[in-house]
């Protein structure tokens, strides 16, 4: 049921004052457009999934996961809350491509919007070779392979 400053039918998708620029009409109040636009981005993209790049990965004291992911072209932020982070199976970190699943949310007070990550996955082979090696470097840097270190099998 459309308001008095939405049109449904309208080629803007209803977020407009209806009537002609310099008309009479109704503006509308920054909290009226903010409730609009987080109806329609979390009702129209409810359910998605974003292939991109970490970066500002930081986890909370509370245990939520908070991060960004980009392309070469554009960046939106994410959170992953702290029960779904604590079943990642890989450490996030900035830099590894990953494809994040979740519902896009809006925040009115900043008017910004962003993903609320349910799942998170390695994208592709390469990059969970890559991680795979990386983490097996690190730990024969520790001394962890030596030989002197193996113990025998009860």
């Amino acid at each position: 049921m459309p308001g008095p400053f939405t049109d449904d039918n309208d080629a803007a998708g209803g977020l407009v004052a209806k009537g002609a620029p310099g008309d009479n009409a109704a503006p509308l109040s920054i909290s009226e457009i903010s409730a609009l636009l987080k109806r329609t981005v979390e009702d129209r993209f409810g359910f998605v999934r974003l292939r991109g790049e970490l970066s500002g990965v930081k986890r909370a004291a509370s245990g939520h996961l908070y991060c960004s992911l980009k392309d070469d072209k554009a960046r939106i932020d994410g959170v992953m809350w702290r029960g779904q982070a604590d079943r990642l199976p890989f450490a996030p970190e900035d830099g590894l491509e990953v494809i994040a699943s979740g519902k896009l949310t809006t925040y009115a007070g900043r008017s910004s919007y962003q993903i609320v990550i349910e799942r998170m996955e390695i994208a592709g082979e390469g990059a969970l070779l890559a991680l795979l090696e990386k983490t097996r470097a690190r730990l024969a840097a520790e001394g962890l392979f030596a030989e002197e270190r193996k113990r025998p099998l009860p």
